[in-house]
């Protein structure tokens, strides 16, 4: 039980038209009445819950401010306890000034993320539901932001929740049998037991599945930019971002560190890398560059590798030679997507166009990309070819996609005691074996929700939270 009161600015510090103050805890209303006058001349405390009254925040024969004051009595509020919030001018020094009032009075400072901490504790929300609060304070476009709503309303706790439940029904009757054991009798049955377990694994399975997925929507796709030295790649990430974003130089090794920056397409976001250019070289900053490129090719998600069509125009040799290149670096990266781009297609005729086609168009594992960066020719061609390469079609059905590594390490956890239960079952041992594995399932479940959390656990969690969330 939280005895104190609290508060702190909810709006982001600074200059603004408004900002707002809120004030949680039990003697949130008393201490907020003591210094609020109502333009109505009624005292807040008697005024109903959910409602807004116009007034000055005042002290003894000083005005602050005009604000406007929203009131939550009881438990009807965002934490769960009696909660005021205070719109007053967007002015630093007014902020400050009915901040420091309320700290005088009663009030402390909340940590980060406490209102939000509060919320859980008192019922309002689970823990996996608050931790989508900070990553919907976070997102940044449109797949992150309906990835953090959809468990923000439950949509991925309800699951977990529902199994655990079902599992635990099943638990407390073996349990049950342990008390019975001299006389041999049987209270949970074997083959609905077994229908459970099975149904858990495939539901398991498919969360862990989906957390590749969910965690390049949330944190945004890495895309690197690879390829010779002056084959456009600086060129072709200020395409993309449609501003100077990189030197572009005719000197090679211009590049010699990455340079990074997001680009959110049909509401995914990707981080383009532009990268240093493969090469032998005798510089020691830019074989720096080059190593740092392999990288953020391992990093990376997708694989953008830059062609010199100058190159490729000379001699059909020189195109075999390229494709030795583009399989050798396929061969270290089997699973990445990889984007053959032939950059400066603007200068190719239909004859050198036709000839690349036939040679660089049937490599395995490729998608054959010509644009000229230098003119923007195909780029929104190359946008939608990135957007092939992202699994949306859980997120465009609503299925619940895991994005959070804790719980996709809980869930790994709980997905290897299912598998012990399995086994068990298998082998036909006593349900005193049994009980050990599902305790164990459950604790992992329970660690998703919150209904089994430590102090250390809630610190790490809240800790990443914003003041006044």
């Amino acid at each position: 039980m939280i005895n104190d009161t609290i508060i702190a600015l909810a709006t982001p510090p600074g200059t603004g038209a408004i900002a707002v103050i809120r004030i949680s805890g039990p003697e949130s209303i008393t201490i907020a009445s003591q210094h609020f006058k109502a333009a109505s001349k009624m005292q807040l405390y008697e005024q109903k819950s959910h409602t807004i009254h116009l007034g000055y925040i005042v002290d003894k024969n000083r005005m602050y401010d005009e604000v406007l004051v929203s009131l939550f009595k009881g438990t009807r509020s965002y934490t769960g306890e009696p909660t005021v919030e205070i719109s007053c001018h967007g002015s630093p020094y007014i902020q400050q000034e009915i901040i420091n009032l309320f700290l005088k009075k009663g009030c402390r400072a909340a940590d980060p993320g406490e209102f939000t901490l509060r919320a859980f504790l008192n019922g309002k929300m689970d823990l996996s539901q608050a931790e989508a609060v900070a990553d919907l304070i976070a997102s940044d476009s449109k797949a992150s932001h309906q990835l953090a709503l959809q468990q923000m309303r439950g949509g991925f706790s309800s699951e977990i929740k529902q199994l655990r439940k079902e599992l635990l029904n099943f638990a407390s009757l073996i349990e049950l049998e342990l008390d019975f054991a001299e006389e041999d009798v049987e209270f949970a049955n074997r083959e609905q037991f077994q229908q459970l377990l099975t149904k858990i694994t495939k539901v398991l399975k498919n969360l862990i599945d989906s957390f590749a997925v969910g965690n390049v929507l949330k944190n945004g796709i890495p895309v690197a930019i690879v390829g010779e030295p002056n084959v456009g790649k600086s060129t072709l990430l200020n395409a993309l971002l449609k501003e100077e974003r990189a030197i572009v130089s005719d000197i090679a090794g211009t590049t010699r560190d990455t340079i990074e920056d997001e680009l959110i397409i049909d509401g995914i976001n990707f981080r383009f890398i532009d990268t240093a250019g493969i090469r032998e070289t005798t510089d020691t900053i830019e074989g720096l560059g080059i190593q740092k490129t392999f990288e953020k090719i391992k990093q990376a998600q997708v694989v953008l590798y830059l062609v010199n069509t100058l190159f490729l125009k000379t001699s059909k040799v020189n195109i075999k030679q390229m494709i030795n290149e583009i399989n050798q670096l396929k061969n270290k990266n089997p699973q990445k997507p990889l984007v053959i781009v032939v950059n400066k297609a603007d200068i190719l005729s239909q004859e050198n166009i036709t000839t690349i086609k036939a040679e660089l168009g049937n490599i395995n594992g490729t998608v054959l990309q010509l644009l000229s960066a230098k003119n923007r020719e195909g780029i929104e061609e190359l946008k939608n070819t990135l957007l092939t390469f992202i699994n949306t079609g859980a997120l465009q059905s609503n299925d619940t996609i895991v994005t959070n590594s804790r719980h996709y390490s809980a869930l790994l956890k709980a997905l290897e005691e299912i598998q012990k239960v399995q086994y068990g079952m298998d082998q036909q041992l006593s349900g005193d074996l049994l009980a050990i594995d599902i305790r164990q399932a459950l604790y992992h479940f329970g660690e998703i929700t919150g209904e089994i959390t430590s102090d250390d656990l809630l610190g790490n969690i809240f800790a990443n939270f914003c003041i006044g969330k």
